[in-house]
């Protein structure tokens, strides 16, 4: 493919460089006998037996805790005898005496004795009490209201919310909910209806300490964070979490990784420059040196078969562009127009172009009803799908080897402006911002949350940033060659946890993102490798184009692969040779 040119540098305006109460989960309440003196209604220590132990070969869970956990969990799944027979056999109590006093008044509506009952709790912050409280008058207010006790609600908020001094605006808002009852509930506020009494406990058991209340399915949360751990730390993850267990520790192995030829694809004669799977996967597209472009599907089963040969260009074809819905194709002739085609038939469906001028990228706008494209003045341009033309950015926007990517808010157009930066253009504030390499940039890839960019340099290093916010340099990968021509990378895998790079030593090199490790260099194309693309629906299979005319499809080594006629549809189907 061809080489980098030389720009020169364009001017920047900013510069960047390298439990609950027993049963509640089922809606019942539990009761449990408190003794007579009011002292024994204020919050205690839970019992002292083990409050030093631990469980556990590393000393770090404490045993008391952990009892707590799991009795909590228990409650929260329904088990409430085994719960109660936790918490007796153990001699720890899930929750005070007092804190169950507090969760049965709640959830019977006992609504001036529970906020009796919090003071006892003995909480050390005050804000925390008047917001538990208000929490709780509320749902008082709320429920007066529903039972036509407008003037009891009136009291309620003058005499007992209000005086908490907390929450101003909330406080108007219900005040507003007697003056105007059809406030309540309208559409266009925030304001409603009690909620369930359950509900309002949640909400507490949030807000006040977890050593008083603990959280809801706190258990749960603990567990999914070990597995979480496990899974990014996991360098070959690739697999649904599914296939995740409790059972044993979580470790994928290489098998995971698209690393086996699954099909090679001869249908181009010339060098293949560019390829890019839809959106929703089902097909991928290709462009040429040849001068053409190819769609192929891809069915159920992950075979690739030729859809249509789309022919027209006079030069070759340097890129494609999937429309939001998949449903157009945009190619992009070297210096020369953009063509719109429809996938379904393969008809060309508009040519754009600028007279006198080449076009060197294209693009779809996020709604999918406008395109853009790079232009050989340096400016970048705006067309309607019938060719109308829209805007035009001019200025030092773009270089003769230009990659554009756009946001999936439409707000920020990425170009490549000069050999060594690239240009963040934000359309809505107006505002460039420069990302600047030490070395020639030979092409980029934008990630699907739009949070990360994937640079290529000519120094034979890919070079990941961080747009999200301040922009900063935050992975580096080596390993594969370039020296004379245009290679392209991609994000991909499961949760776009792995890159990909093609390389001028005809390998597909891929690497861990976070760790950077590279994990496999694959042999099998007789040329440079161009360009690569990881199927988005499908983590297990991948795609790349090779100067030797191919496109090679990687799946995983323990696929059984069946074997087709050997050229039909222009398809070879084989076991890992060329």
């Amino acid at each position: 493919m061809g080489g980098v040119g030389d720009e020169e540098p364009a001017s920047k305006r900013m510069k960047v460089s390298p439990g609950e109460l027993r049963g509640l989960s089922n809606g019942s309440s539990y009761t449990e006998p408190v003794a007579g003196s009011s002292r024994d209604l204020m919050a205690r220590p839970l019992p002292s037996e083990g409050d030093e132990e631990v469980v556990g070969s590393k000393g770090v869970i404490k045993r008391v805790e952990f009892v707590r956990l799991i009795a909590k969990a228990l409650y929260s799944l329904g088990y409430n005898k085994s719960g109660a027979r936790l918490e007796e056999e153990s001699g720890i109590s899930l929750h005070s005496p007092v804190v169950n006093r507090f969760m049965e008044q709640i959830l019977n509506g006992n609504w001036d004795e529970s906020v009796v009952t919090l003071q006892k709790i003995g909480l050390s912050d005050e804000n925390i009490a008047k917001s538990a409280s208000f929490l709780i008058l509320e749902q008082k207010f709320f429920e007066l209201l529903d039972e036509k006790k407008d003037m009891d609600a009136l009291k309620t908020l003058r005499t007992e919310i209000a005086p908490l001094c907390i929450n101003g605006s909330r406080v108007r808002e219900l005040s507003s909910c007697i003056v105007a009852p059809s406030f309540v509930g309208s559409p266009s506020q925030n304001t409603v209806r009690a909620k369930s009494r359950p509900k309002l406990l949640e909400e507490l058991q949030k807000l006040l300490p977890p050593t008083v209340m603990i959280l809801e399915r706190r258990l749960e949360h603990l567990v999914e964070q070990a597995l979480v751990l496990q899974r990014d730390t996991c360098i070959f993850h690739n697999s649904l979490n599914e296939d995740m267990s409790l059972f044993t520790d979580h470790q994928c192995g290489r098998d995971q990784i698209p690393s086996r030829t699954v099909q090679v694809l001869q249908d181009h004669s010339d060098e293949v420059w560019f390829v890019q799977f839809s959106h929703n996967g089902k097909f991928l597209a290709s462009s040429s040196s040849d001068k053409s472009a190819i769609i192929w599907e891809v069915d159920v089963n992950g075979w690739v078969s030729l859809k249509h040969r789309l022919v027209g260009h006079h030069k070759p074809v340097c890129s494609v562009s999937w429309s939001p819905n998949d449903c157009q194709l945009l190619t992009c002739g070297v210096e020369e127009v953009v063509r719109r085609w429809d996938v379904s038939t393969g008809e060309c469906l508009h040519v754009y172009e600028k007279p006198g001028l080449g076009l060197l990228s294209c693009g779809w706008f996020p709604d999918g009803k406008w395109i853009f494209s790079g232009v050989t003045d340096k400016s970048i341009c705006t067309w309607e799908l019938e060719g109308k033309e829209l805007e035009c950015w001019k200025g030092q926007r773009t270089s003769k080897i230009s990659d554009l990517e756009i946001t999936s808010d439409g707000k920020k157009i990425l170009s490549t402006c000069r050999e060594n930066a690239i240009l963040l253009l934000d359309r809505e504030a107006k505002v460039d911002i420069l990302l600047e390499e030490d070395k020639p940039i030979t092409s980029f890839s934008l990630s699907s949350d739009d949070k990360l960019l994937l640079v290529n340099l000519l120094n034979q290093e890919i070079h990941l940033w961080s747009i999200a916010g301040e922009v900063k340099l935050v992975a580096k990968y080596q390993g594969h060659k370039r020296t004379r021509f245009v290679i392209r990378s991609c994000f991909g895998g499961l949760e776009q946890a792995f890159i990909a790079s093609g390389s001028e030593d005809s390998q597909v090199y891929v690497w861990h993102r976070c760790s950077g490790e590279l994990i496999e260099a694959l042999p099998g194309h007789s040329g440079a490798v161009n360009c690569v693309s990881w199927n988005p629906k499908n983590p297990h299979m991948l795609a790349s184009a090779s100067d030797d005319r191919t496109i090679r499809i990687w799946g995983l080594n323990e696929i059984k692969v069946k074997h087709k006629d050997a050229h039909s549809n222009g398809i070879h189907y084989c076991n890992g040779g060329s």
